[in-house]
């Protein structure tokens, strides 16, 4: 019988984990003391086995962030890669693009707070940092679109206008609790609309004191 390469890897690992539950607790790690300040000894600790153990699932502490780091941007790439990211009015794409980041960000919330954290002071690190700048234009691209079709306002200067998006966006994973009453799909509408439409009520539906 052939094994599969889950099973392989499960294989590998130690009783109660896999290479995946590992990553998933290196991650919470990683975020509490900073990467650089994490050994593997603090790794095994948290994890409850050896440090020897942990070289079952993962060559080196590097390898559990690039793997960290590309359930993030691997995630946020795929919302690019949408065909409704590029078709249709550059307004629509917008819109699809942050919906998609603003989910990506709620269900990948450890693994975004620590692309997010990052500090360029690796190879791994820089490369992640150059993908997430790559992402970042993109959207930015879009804006000014938005912007030259005239779905969006034109006396603010598009690149602060992308600023304050990715600025509003980032700001989730210091407040966003999972499991809570705020659902992805109500944030990411809320947001859209504070966005696109301001806080302003409509005039008509304003009560005049």
């Amino acid at each position: 019988m052939v094994k599969t390469k889950d099973q392989e890897t499960v294989r590998r690992g130690r009783p109660g984990y896999d290479q995946q539950s590992v990553l998933n607790v290196a991650v919470g790690v990683f975020n509490k003391h900073g990467y650089e300040a994490t050994s593997m000894g603090i790794l095994a600790e948290n994890l409850g086995i050896s440090k020897s153990a942990i070289y079952h699932h993962v060559p080196s502490k590097g390898d559990l962030l690039r793997l960290a780091l590309e359930e993030a941007l691997g995630s946020l790439e795929a919302v690019l890669e949408n065909p409704s990211a590029s078709v249709g009015r550059a307004d629509a794409r917008l819109e699809f693009v942050l919906r998609g980041t603003v989910q990506v960000l709620c269900d990948k919330l450890p693994y975004v707070t620590l692309l997010l954290r990052l500090r360029g002071n690796t190879e791994i690190e820089r490369d992640a940092l150059e993908r997430r700048r790559t992402f970042d234009h993109t959207v930015a691209e879009l804006v000014d679109a938005a912007r030259a079709e005239g779905s969006l306002r034109g006396d603010i200067d598009p690149r602060t206008t992308a600023r304050l998006l990715f600025g509003t966006i980032n700001s989730i994973v210091e407040w966003y609790k999972p499991g809570g009453p705020l659902t992805p799909q109500k944030l990411a509408d809320d947001l859209i609309a504070m966005m696109f439409d301001g806080l302003h009520l409509p005039a008509a539906a304003r009560v005049i004191a």
